[in-house]
């Protein structure tokens, strides 16, 4: 099977590398391995529906056709978990131990967003045949729009200028190594991997569920990828966009 990263194409610009390697995909002329990353990436995707803001030139915006295997969708929680798992390990490389997986799979320093991950799916009937994980960084920007509550970049942390390309080729081999040990040790390995460096776990904080805004204790995120939170003597589940971590 290619490794992850091969071929890398290179795109002057895009609005969407989501949306541009899921284009690829349907045509038949993407599969498994193939990253895109874009200079300038105009309409970059988060999740919910967000956008991904983010500099021309300055940061990472690439996305990796995966074709993990069979899955059935309520077993897809573990490509954003191994996904994370990458995106942490290149980050941490250059920020430093104090680098988290923000649940579901935003990467964070401190109390501050340096990237995000939203992976795509492509289903056959139940099961799933193509994945795209997109996956945004901040390298080199210094400036934010003001909307943006809490970014943060490498440079920001470390005071030095990074090679976009470089740097996202980089990522892609280590997108590769967990993707193996997806492959090798399999699901319970990455859940596992993915509790150890989960934002927050083990502390209490404020969450907010539609109107009611609350205090628990973040124990961990189960197989389904549902934020576990000890609230009193109750344990509750809570799924991708049920809840808001406020920070």
């Amino acid at each position: 099977m290619t490794v992850l990263g091969q071929p890398f194409i290179i795109l002057d610009s895009v609005n969407s590398t989501n949306n541009y390697a899921m284009g690829q995909v349907h045509a038949h002329l993407a599969s498994h391995g193939a990253a895109y990353f874009a200079i300038d990436q105009t309409a970059g995707k988060g999740q919910r529906n967000r956008i991904w803001k983010s500099a021309p030139g300055l940061n990472i915006a690439l996305s990796v056709v995966l074709e993990p295997g069979p899955l059935v969708a309520h077993q897809v929680f573990v490509l954003s978990a191994f996904t994370a798992l990458a995106a942490h390990e290149f980050f941490q490389k250059w920020a430093g131990d104090e680098t988290r997986v923000k649940w579901p799979n935003d990467i964070y320093w401190r109390d501050r967003k340096a990237g995000g991950i939203l992976i795509e799916n492509l289903l056959k009937g139940p099961v799933l045949t193509h994945s795209v994980a997109g996956i945004g960084m901040n390298l080199n920007q210094t400036r934010f729009p003001p909307d943006l509550p809490n970014p943060v970049s490498l440079k920001q942390i470390t005071g030095s200028e990074y090679n976009t390309i470089e740097m996202a080729q980089s990522l892609c081999g280590v997108l590769e190594k967990w993707f193996q040990l997806y492959q090798t040790e399999g699901k319970d390995f990455i859940m596992s991997r993915y509790q150890e460096v989960l934002y927050k776990r083990g502390e209490r904080v404020r969450l907010k569920k539609d109107s009611r805004i609350f205090e628990g204790l973040i124990k961990s995120v189960n197989d389904d990828g549902k934020l576990v939170v000890l609230t009193g003597e109750l344990e509750e589940e809570f799924a991708l966009g049920e809840i808001e971590l406020r920070v």
